[in-house]
C-alpha cells in the first residue's frame, strides 16, 4: 500500500523528495557524519568519497546500507541494532534484529533493539522514505538488514585479520566471536574501535537458507518482558520537566467553526493554565485545554460554553447515506474489470447479493498523543510516527521552521492500524498549533496533545463505509458465466500525493484490491467514489476488509447452491495457476481436520482463503449458534509468507488479526452518524472482541525459503467470511453485512 501524503501540507522540497524517491543517492559525506554523530555511532564508518587518485575505492554506497547508522557494539560485546521502522506490535523490533544479527553471527543474547529517529540512513529502501505501513517492513527490509549484518560482520573479521595479520578467509565467526587458526579468538566488543575505521565493503556474501541459525527459529520477542510486566514506555508516557497536558475541545460535526467561547468557568478549574482557540488541521476550528494534568485539562474542557457554526456543512446520516449508495449502484459508472455481460440474463442459475459494511473506528489500545517542546531556535518532538520525516517536515511548516530544525524521536505505540500513518498528520499538526498558541500567550512549557478515547473515536478517521452489489450468472457445474459487480465507497487516496498513482481511470485501487483473484471470472466491475463529509483512511489490511468477505461468501455460496465441497470447488477454481493459495488452503484443511473429523452437534466448518501484502491466509474455521448468538470456536490456519522469519512472531500477528476481524462481526462493531455526528464514543458502545470471545487458534506455515512477504494485515480479511460461512450452514441463510445481522 502506499501512504497518502496531503500535497498542500508539505514544503515543496519535500514534496519533491517524496515524488522522486532519495533511497538510490547517496548522502553527502559531511551530513552523513553529522548524522552518525547525532545517533551515536559505534560500529563502521561512512566510506569516504573516492579519491581521483585511488580509482579503487568503490563509491559511496547509500545511508540505508551503511552498518554505521544501524549497529552498535559496546566493549563488553553487547549489540545494539537500530530498527528504522515504528514498534507499535507488529514484533519489528525483533524480526529486524534477528535478520541482520543471522548474518552478523550475532550472539542472540546479547543482543538488544532501539527505535530510529529521523534521517535519511532510515528510509525504506523500497520507498524511499522513513514509513511503516503495508505489511512491508520485513519485506522491503529483508535484503537490506541482511547486507547490513553482513558487511558488519565483514569489517570486524578484517580487523581481526589486520590485527593478527592473517588472510581475512582463514577466519570464520560464531556467536559474537572471530575465531582464527592457533587458537586465536576475539569477541566483538574488542574488535568494534578498530573496525569502525575501516571502509564499508560495496559487496558481501550472504548465508544460503540452509545455513540460518536464528532465522526459522521461533523466537519470543525482545521487549516481552517489558511489555508483560508494564515497564514498557510508550508515547502517551512521555514525562518532561514542566510538561503541560492539553486537551481539544472539536467540532461535532467535522468541519465544524465556533461562533462563540466562554471559557470563564473553564479557567477557573484549578490547574487550568490556558484557554486557546486553534485552527485544526481538518480545517474546522477547536479550543485547546491547557492545565497541569489530564484530569484538569478534560475538567477544564467540559467546563466551556461554546456555541458552534455548522452552516454549509453537510451533516452525514448513516440511515439517508445508504440509501444514497444503494441508488448511486444503479447508476454508470468508471470500470475496473469490463468483461462481457451478455451471458448473464440467458445463465441457468442466478445469484443477486448486497453487502454493506460501516464505518470502522481504528481504536488502537493507546490513543492518539504528541508532545511538543519549542525553543527559540527549533523544536522537539515526541510521538508514534509510522512516518517521521513526515510529520517532522508537517512539524516544520507549521512551525514555519526549516526542517533540520525538527527533532523527532520516535515512541512505541500501542497500536495504530494505519491511523499513525496520515496524510493529513493531524494529530502532529494540532499539537504544533497548540505549543504556539501557549508561546504566544506567554507559556514557555513542553506540552502533550492528547486526545482522549472519545476523542479518537468521534474526531478521527474511519475505515470507509462500503456498499457492494452483485449479479452472477452460473451453471449446475458452478462455472461462472458472468459476474457483475458494483462497489459503492470514499476514496481514500483522493486529494493526497499519493492519489495520482492509486486512483486510474477514476477508481482508487485500494477499494478494489481483492476483486477477482484467484479465480479466473469474467467480471464487470463498476466503481463509484462519493464525496461525503466523513474523513476516512486506510484501516489495517485496507480494501481487503470488505472485498475478501465478498468474494468468498459469494464462492462459497456458489459451491453450496450446487452441491459442492466449498474447498473442493474453490480448489478446482485455483488450478494450478495459484500454487500458494492452493499450498496454504490444503495445509489448513489437512491440519483442521476438515472432512474426516466429526464436529459436535450444533457445530458447522467455515472456509475462506485470501491474499493480501503478498501472503496468503486460509482459514477454516468450526462454529456455532448460542440462542441466535454466534460462537467461533477454533481457527485453523494455513499461511503462505514465504520464509519464516520468527514463526512465533508470525504466529502472534496472525491471532491478532484474526481477532479484530472478528471483531468486525460482532454486534456494535460499526460507526454510526446521526445528523453529522458520530454515535459511537469509547468501547462500551463500539465493539471489539473480549475473553469470552476468543476461539482456539492453530497456525501452520507452509514451508518456503523464498524472501519473506508481509504479515502484519493478511491475517484479517479471510476470517470474516470463514466465519460467516460456517454460520450460513447453521442459520440456512446468508450473511450479507458486517458486523453480522441475524434478526
Amino acid at each position: 500500500m502506499a501512504i497518502p501524503v496531503s500535497q498542500n501540507e508539505l514544503p515543496p522540497v519535500l514534496q519533491r523528495l517524496l515524488a522522486e524517491p532519495l533511497a538510490a543517492e547517496p548522502m553527502p559525506r559531511r551530513r552523513f557524519l553529522k548524522l552518525a554523530g547525532a545517533v551515536g555511532l559505534a560500529l563502521g564508518a561512512y566510506p569516504l568519497a573516492a579519491e581521483a587518485k585511488d580509482e579503487a575505492v568503490p563509491a559511496p554506497l547509500a545511508p540505508t546500507q551503511q552498518p554505521a547508522a544501524f549497529v552498535e557494539i559496546a566493549p563488553d560485546g553487547l549489540v545494539t541494532v537500530t530498527v528504522n521502522r515504528l514498534e507499535f506490535g507488529q514484533g519489528v523490533q525483533t524480526a529486524l534484529p534477528l535478520i541482520l544479527a543471522e548474518e552478523l553471527d550475532a550472539d542472540w543474547s546479547r543482543v538488544r533493539s532501539r527505535l530510529a529517529g529521523v534521517a535519511a540512513a532510515y528510509a525504506d529502501p523500497m520507498r524511499g522514505m522513513q514509513l511503516t505501513g503495508g505489511s512491508a517492513s520485513i519485506r522491503t527490509s529483508w535484503l537490506q538488514y541482511r547486507e547490513l549484518g553482513a558487511r558488519a560482520r565483514a569489517m570486524l573479521v578484517e580487523a581481526a585479520a589486520r590485527r593478527w595479520q592473517l588472510p581475512a578467509g582463514r577466519l570464520s565467526t560464531r556467536e559474537g566471536r572471530v575465531f582464527g587458526p592457533g587458537g586465536r579468538e576475539a569477541g566483538y566488543g574488542e574488535l568494534a574501535e578498530a573496525a569502525m575505521a575501516l571502509p564499508v565493503p560495496a559487496r558481501v556474501t550472504l548465508k544460503e537458507p540452509r545455513d540460518f541459525r536464528l532465522i526459522g527459529q521461533p523466537t519470543t520477542r525482545l521487549d516481552a518482558r517489558a511489555k508483560s510486566s508494564g515497564r514498557q514506555s510508550f508515547g502517551i508516557d512521555v514525562q518532561l520537566p514542566g510538561l503541560l497536558t492539553a486537551v481539544i475541545a472539536r467540532p461535532p460535526v467535522f468541519g465544524g467553526r465556533l461562533r462563540l467561547v466562554d471559557e470563564r468557568e473553564a479557567r477557573a478549574v484549578r490547574g487550568v493554565r490556558a484557554v486557546l482557540r486553534v485552527p485544526l488541521d481538518l480545517g474546522g476550528e477547536g479550543v485547546a485545554v491547557v492545565a497541569d494534568g489530564s484530569f484538569q485539562a478534560r475538567r477544564g474542557r467540559d467546563a466551556l460554553r461554546l456555541e458552534w457554526d455548522l452552516d454549509g456543512v453537510e451533516k452525514v446520516d448513516s440511515a439517508r447515506q445508504l440509501v444514497q449508495y444503494r441508488e448511486l449502484a444503479t447508476r454508470p459508472g468508471p470500470r475496473k474489470f469490463d468483461a462481457d455481460m451478455a451471458a448473464l440474463a440467458q445463465a441457468p442459475r442466478q445469484l443477486e447479493a448486497e453487502f454493506v459494511f460501516p464505518y470502522l473506528a481504528h481504536a488502537a489500545m493507546e490513543p492518539l498523543n504528541c508532545t511538543v517542546r519549542l525553543a527559540d531556535d527549533g523544536a522537539e518532538i515526541w510521538t508514534g510516527s509510522q512516518m517521521p520525516g513526515v510529520d517532522a517536515a508537517a512539524a516544520a511548516e507549521v512551525l514555519g521552521l526549516a526542517p533540520e530544525k525538527i527533532r523527532l524521536d520516535v515512541q512505541s505505540s500501542g497500536g495504530g492500524f494505519g491511523r499513525r500513518a496520515m496524510g493529513h498528520r493531524d494529530y502532529v499538526v494540532d499539537a504544533c498549533r497548540v505549543a504556539q498558541a501557549m508561546r504566544r500567550a506567554g507559556i514557555h512549557a513542553p506540552v502533550k496533545l492528547l486526545w482522549t478515547r472519545e476523542d479518537d473515536m468521534r474526531g478521527g478517521f474511519y475505515r470507509p463505509l462500503h456498499l457492494h452489489r452483485a449479479r452472477i450468472g452460473f451453471d449446475d457445474r458452478g462455472r461462472v458465466l458472468a459476474w457483475d459487480h458494483v462497489i459503492v465507497a470514499q476514496s481514500i487516496t483522493e486529494g493526497t500525493l499519493f492519489g495520482r498513482y492509486a486512483i486510474q481511470n477514476g477508481i482508487d485501487s485500494t477499494c478494489t484490491e481483492g476483486m477477482r483473484d484467484p479465480y479466473p471470472l469474467p467480471m464487470r466491475l463498476t466503481v463509484h467514489h462519493p464525496k461525503v463529509n466523513v474523513p476516512v483512511h486506510w484501516w489495517r489490511s485496507v480494501g481487503s476488509t470488505h472485498t475478501a468477505f465478498v468474494m468468498e461468501s459469494l464462492i462459497d455460496e456458489i459451491a453450496q447452491r450446487t452441491g459442492q465441497d466449498p474447498v473442493a470447488y474453490r480448489l478446482a477454481l485455483i488450478g494450478a495457476e495459484h500454487p500458494r493459495y492452493r499450498a496454504a488452503l490444503e495445509l489448513a484443511v489437512q491440519r483442521s481436520g476438515y472432512g474426516r473429523r466429526k464436529l459436535a452437534p450444533g457445530q458447522a466448518w467455515g472456509v475462506a482463503v485470501h491474499e493480501c501484502f503478498g501472503t496468503v491466509v486460509a482459514y477454516v474455521v468450526e462454529a456455532s449458534l448460542d440462542d441466535g448468538r454466534p460462537v467461533l470456536h477454533r481457527v485453523t490456519a494455513g499461511v503462505h509468507c514465504n520464509l519464516a522469519v520468527n514463526p512465533r512472531g508470525i504466529e502472534a500477528q496472525l491471532q491478532g488479526a484474526a481477532i479484530m476481524g472478528l471483531s468486525t462481526c460482532l454486534p456494535g462493531s460499526a460507526i454510526t452518524l446521526e445528523d453529522g455526528r458520530v454515535v459511537q464514543g469509547n468501547f462500551g458502545d463500539f465493539t471489539i472482541a473480549r475473553m469470552p470471545d476468543i476461539p482456539a487458534f492453530d497456525v501452520h506455515l507452509v514451508p518456503s525459503a523464498e524472501p519473506p512477504s508481509g504479515m502484519g494485515e493478511p491475517g484479517l480479511p479471510p476470517l470474516a467470511p470463514a466465519f460467516a460461512n460456517a454460520i450460513a450452514r447453521l442459520a440456512g441463510r446468508r450473511l450479507r453485512s458486517l458486523p453480522f445481522d441475524l434478526g
